[in-house]
């Protein structure tokens, strides 16, 4: 006993010093990873350009707030941690920092007064930009955001996590390879889809799993895990590769189509993707949508021929609801027998949703997104299904489809047992195979909508 009891104090003893030895050695930053003229300077429209492909302002603009002005909480498992000041303000933003700092924060995940950030800073993924497109941000954020005097208000997490010192172990074990971007095997289109969805659109930090240490689980490519699903601020974000990516069965034009405008002939964005969509996809150019298209159906090796069509074609369009399939045809003759003897739960989708998603479950193409086989509808955690349920869901308006689209929510109208039962029958029909969902599912999940809404 008494050798054990000295072989732990040594565990402990050694511990103690690494993790010491991690907080105090030296940190020695990344370099750039391209080597670029003396004078070289960006295009113009280069560094705006490159912000709404990383989606800074999203994150660093509070509701209501000024541009880039951080405050705004970006909720964590963690607690809550605020979004920094980014504008040139020499006080409470960026405008002391050099090239060297900035960079610095982009792909070690270090500010510049040498704190270690917090990973909401997906600097796990901003590690793959290219030097050009980094010091293009820089210049735009120096030169073309105006300065605002905000003072954010200090994350403060509680005991571990309020201990900066110990992220630096955390990098250790999280940041994969040297900051540089490494193209799979692919012609030019696959290659510039694929430098957008690992670095600048940092699609991991939501569609990747974590690992129990709350890294990503697949930050590239050649990652088992990369995009195979994840949860973000309590919503599902769908796996988009391997053998449950709902999304591999859509073409690469619908692909795009989703990026740019938020919606296509299957689905409709909302939660944390509607606001990607808002801020940021809308304004990529055709050629970036349909190069992350064409890599998101190629990056497993499956063939797919070039896209250079323009995305989500101007209207009007006729597009006739489509019937149900061979596995839904079931639940839509169910439906249509309109029987009083039915489930409670098929009873409360006529009463409630088949005007606009239709007895078949195939909706209504680019306005009301099918149920039969959608990602939110079989997820895992059925809490963002509950959610919508009882909130509601907007798709924001964008220059390719300017329609805003809105569907109500049933906080008011349904019981906890009720939507319990409606959320069971979606989950179940036309095809569908998940698990059921209880009252008391839907009690949690409605206490927490009360508290959000409350502040």
């Amino acid at each position: 006993m008494k050798k054990y009891l000295s072989i732990l104090i040594a565990l402990i003893v050694l511990g103690i010093i690494a993790a010491l030895a991690l907080a105090y050695a030296p940190f020695k930053p990344s370099g750039a990873n391209e080597v670029l003229p003396a004078d070289w300077k960006a295009e113009a429209g280069r560094g705006e350009y490159v912000m709404r492909a990383g989606d800074c302002f999203a994150c660093h603009t509070a509701k209501g707030g000024e541009p880039f002005a951080g405050g705004r909480g970006i909720e964590s498992p963690m607690g809550t941690i605020w979004a920094s000041n980014i504008t040139p303000d020499k006080e409470t933003g960026i405008g002391n920092w050099t090239l060297e700092q900035f960079r610095t924060a982009m792909v070690d995940g270090v500010g510049g007064h040498g704190q270690q950030l917090y990973p909401a800073m997906p600097y796990e993924n901003y590690r793959f930009m290219k030097e050009g497109d980094i010091r293009a941000l820089f210049d735009y954020l120096q030169t073309e955001v105006a300065p605002v005097k905000n003072e954010v208000q200090a994350t403060s997490l509680s005991f571990p996590f309020n201990m900066r010192f110990g992220i630096r172990a955390w990098n250790w074990l999280a940041l994969s390879g040297q900051a540089d971007f490494k193209p799979m095997a692919g012609d030019d289109q696959q290659i510039r889809g694929q430098y957008l969805v690992e670095g600048a659109g940092h699609c991991a930090a939501c569609h990747s799993p974590r690992t129990p240490l709350m890294a990503q689980n697949g930050t590239t490519v050649s990652d088992a895990n990369f995009l195979t699903g994840g949860m973000v601020d309590g919503w599902n974000a769908p796996a988009l590769r391997g053998k449950d990516a709902r999304v591999q069965t859509w073409s690469a034009s619908e692909i795009a189509a989703y990026l740019g405008a938020g919606r296509n002939a299957h689905a409709v964005a909302n939660g944390e993707m509607a606001l990607v969509v808002e801020h940021s996809m809308q304004y990529m150019s055709d050629a970036d949508l349909n190069a992350m298209a064409v890599f998101l159906k190629s990056m497993d090796g499956q063939s797919v021929q070039a896209v250079s069509a323009q995305v989500a074609t101007p209207g009007p369009h006729s597009m006739p609801p489509l019937p149900a399939d061979e596995a839904g045809q079931a639940t839509a003759k169910l439906l249509t027998s309109a029987s009083p003897d039915m489930s409670l739960g098929a009873r409360l989708y006529l009463d409630n949703c088949a005007a606009c998603h239709f007895v078949s479950g195939k909706g209504a193409a680019e306005i009301f997104p099918e149920l039969q086989g959608n990602a939110m509808v079989l997820g895992k955690d059925a809490s963002p299904l509950i959610s919508v349920i009882l909130k509601g869901a907007s798709s924001p308006a964008t220059d390719r489809r300017p329609m805003h689209l809105v569907m109500q929510g049933y906080a008011d109208r349904l019981t906890d047992d009720e939507v319990a039962q409606l959320a069971s029958f979606l989950r179940k029909g036309w095809g569908n195979q998940a698990s059921q969902v209880s009252a008391r599912d839907v009690a949690k999940v409605r206490q927490k909508v009360q508290s959000l809404a409350a502040h």
